[in-house]
């Protein structure tokens, strides 16, 4: 199984976390928080197997997994296919236990839903006595084991009582919480994996629009479920054209979401089966499909693959908890209330990217759509609010003419930066290579701690150092050593980014130990040779040899030719959405509106003001970052590395000229000299094919703002003057 990055970090950080969490004298709960469709069964059922193959002998794990609903016959099915390979570790249900405990390497599988509240008593043979969750736990600790218990999406239970009433009756050693949204707040560590972490790997759409396009369109006669059902399957026929184009084989599904209880289940799903009827989409033809208690179509086996003919699919909430169906984009929603609190679950269903990628030509593939009756939508959660668009801005098609730019987008090699997976392997080649392995002092001398020992402060009012007797020399202990041993890989990941890279070279060192000397993955023992004298150069030499072999393989044999997506005709995106986070602002002149902003610097907001007020502007547009549908300009930094450039502003004015102005303050203004240069360098190779643009670094000067259009850029706060005023 190959790990995106994120998921290794949190993989490497979590099993750390709940190791830590096992030599504590106390029962502990850890917290691991992850966006859905982030893979969180995946990196837990990763951690759980670096917890046995870590183990020392003392140290002996079974774990209870606990989900709701049918969620754990799902994590079952799961995690029996990921320890196929290697099988460390059995996947059971009650009746799969023998001798009524929870063997060695075990995990027992319970849905949270059958746990008997007063007394956790669950019995698998009727009449059989002494055969209950209560038994079972009390066996298995008696033969020694520490209990690590999983409850998964725990966001779905009743709350934190019955979890910690849970907790309290089973009294696991460690309890690690898995949800996008934990409820425990009682928890010695936390892991947490952010949203853009994820989006960053193409694993979940970029972001939920609600009810995109609906100002424009008709109302006529058709009920507010006929309109609502009528937009999902247009959008889903434009999204099967775009599929089309990208040469990807797969065909868009329509969830439509029944409300979760029984009263009008019948009724509501008939109803609406009368209209997808009216759209040529049957049970009879294939196209429908129904899944709920008491109803479920023939055509349900293989609906998740990405070419199934079936097109709309009506279910409960209930039923499809933790469903995995990539190629569901569209979620339809219906009124139950006057309001609708949106979880990041609620979207848990759309949220997946099919081939885990993000398609360059047919942006719209990257969304997921709400379409919804509801009068009003709550969003509780942080990721919820990063995640659903909720406003949008349009582009003033009067006002606007094609300005047809050449812009580039940097698609994310994140090799160039930061160590990947690929490091560890280099590392291994590079110790064999270089007999490593011969040159290790296994024994080195121990690791002390200097301490100034009988000093004397004579005079406070001096400087200098404190006169003292001598030194006293501590061997570090575990924690001083670790916090050594992380500076140390920290400082050799340069040129590789240590934020990102640090734990791929840590992996590379605890592997070669692993490997060469049967030493455990973060035992101490690795920590104090590598830092020994008579071994600490060995290591920065070997792990320099591997930064230089991982600059060959891995760094230079990247395409060049891939990094850039050229946009050889950039023009101001039709439609722009933000999110929650986001506030309209009265303006005139921006050519999206409404215009919409999070966060304003002073001199945006200042410059803003002196756009709206000038004569000369038709219009102007607030540039974003990050994706293909914004305007970048290449330019290569002080390490020759290129980058992107998203420009603040571009500007059309009367005369037909286009700026480009990007403001900035004094102390970010000094460090814009390279993306100054670049772009000066790219007005003029425009211009010199028949543009006429103009623009440059812009700072407010008083109530003026001047701007920087040399071809060298320099910037000095006392001599503001060199810059011109920018007339605008």
């Amino acid at each position: 199984m190959i790990l995106k990055d994120y998921q290794e970090i949190a993989k490497i950080n979590l099993t750390q976390k709940v190791e830590k969490a096992i030599k504590s004298p106390d029962n502990e709960v850890v917290i691991f928080q992850a966006p859905t469709g982030s893979g969180k069964t995946v990196m837990v059922s990763e951690v759980l197997k670096e917890l046995v193959k870590n183990a020392k002998d003392s140290v002996k794990y079974s774990f209870v997994w606990i989900s709701v609903r049918m969620l754990h016959e799902q994590s079952k099915e799961k995690l029996e296919k990921y320890y196929e390979d290697d099988r460390l570790i059995k996947c059971s249900y009650f009746e799969d236990l023998e001798d009524k405990k929870i063997s060695e390497n075990e995990i027992l599988f319970i849905n949270w839903h059958s746990i008997n509240k007063k007394d956790i008593n669950i019995y698998v043979k009727e009449n059989e006595q002494d055969n209950n969750l209560n038994a079972i736990i009390t066996n298995t600790k008696d033969e020694g084991r520490k209990i690590v218990m999983i409850i998964d999406e725990s966001h779905h239970t009743a709350k934190s009582d019955k979890s910690k009433e849970l907790i309290e009756t089973i009294s696991p050693k460690v309890t690690i919480e898995v949800s996008a949204t934990p409820h425990l707040t009682n928890a010695s560590e936390i892991e947490k994996i952010r949203l853009d972490a994820v989006k960053a790997e193409e694993m979940i759409k970029s972001e939920i629009s609600v009810n995109p396009d609906f100002l424009k369109i008709k109302t006529d006669k058709a009920s507010a479920d006929e309109l609502v059902i009528k937009q999902a399957l247009s959008k889903r026929e434009q999204l099967a054209e775009a599929y089309g184009k990208e040469g990807a084989n797969i065909n868009p599904l329509v969830l439509v979401q029944l409300p979760d209880n029984r009263e009008g289940e019948t009724g509501k799903k008939d109803d609406i089966a009368k209209i997808l009827g009216k759209y040529g989409i049957t049970e009879k033809n294939g196209k429908l499909a129904i899944w709920l208690s008491e109803d479920k179509s023939d055509n349900l086996p293989n609906i998740e693959k990405h070419d199934n003919e079936v097109e709309v699919l009506i279910f409960k909430q209930a039923i499809a908890l933790g469903w995995d169906c990539p190629r569901a984009s569209i979620l339809v929603l219906f009124r139950e209330s006057t309001s609708f609190i949106f979880t990041i679950q609620t979207l848990g269903r759309i949220m997946r990217m099919p081939e885990l990628k993000y398609y360059l030509k047919e942006p719209e593939l990257n969304k997921g759509f709400v379409f919804t009756n509801l009068e009003n939508i709550e969003i509780t959660e942080d990721y919820a609010k990063d995640y659903i668009t909720i406003y949008e801005a349009r582009k003033d098609a009067k006002a606007y003419s094609s300005i047809a730019l050449l812009s580039a987008y940097l698609k994310r090699q994140r090799e160039r930066s930061r160590l990947s997976g690929e490091f560890t392997k280099i590392f291994a080649e590079v110790a064999e290579k270089t007999d490593l392995t011969k040159k290790v002092n296994r024994k080195p001398s121990v690791i002390v701690n200097p301490i100034i020992a009988d000093g004397k402060i004579i005079d406070i009012d001096k400087s200098g150092q404190v006169q003292h007797g001598g030194e006293i020399k501590v061997a570090l202990d575990e924690k001083e050593l670790q916090v050594r041993f992380d500076k140390f890989v920290y400082h050799n990941c340069s040129p590789y980014a240590p934020a990102d890279s640090s734990d791929r070279m840590k992996n590379a060192i605890y592997q070669y130990f692993k490997k060469e000397f049967k030493i455990d993955k973060y035992d101490p023992k690795v920590q104090a040779i590598v830092l020994g004298k008579e071994n600490i150069q060995n290591f920065i030499d070997a792990l320099t040899l591997a930064k230089d072999e991982y600059k060959k393989k891995v760094v230079e044999a990247l395409s060049e030719v891939r990094e850039i997506v050229p946009t050889e005709k950039w023009e101001v995106p039709a439609i722009v959405s933000y999110n929650s986070r986001y506030r309209e602002q009265a303006v005139n002149k921006s050519v999206l509106n409404p215009f919409f902003i999070a966060e304003q610097s002073q001199p945006e907001k200042k410059f803003i003001e002196r756009l709206e007020k000038s004569k000369n502007v038709v219009w102007w547009y607030k540039n974003g970052e990050g994706e293909i549908k914004y305007f970048a300009i290449p330019y290569k930094d002080e390490n020759q590395k290129l980058r992107a450039f998203y420009v603040d502003f571009i500007i059309m004015f009367k005369d037909g000229r286009i700026g480009l102005f990007d403001t900035k303050e004094d102390l970010t203004a000094k460090d814009a000299k390279y993306r100054a240069e670049g772009l000066q360098k790219y007005i003029s190779e425009q211009n010199k094919k028949g543009k006429k643009l103009w623009g440059g670094i812009v700072i407010p000067d008083g109530d003026s703002f001047r701007y920087n259009d040399k071809v060298k850029y320099t910037y000095n706060p006392e001599k503001k003057k060199d810059w011109q005023i920018c007339e605008i």
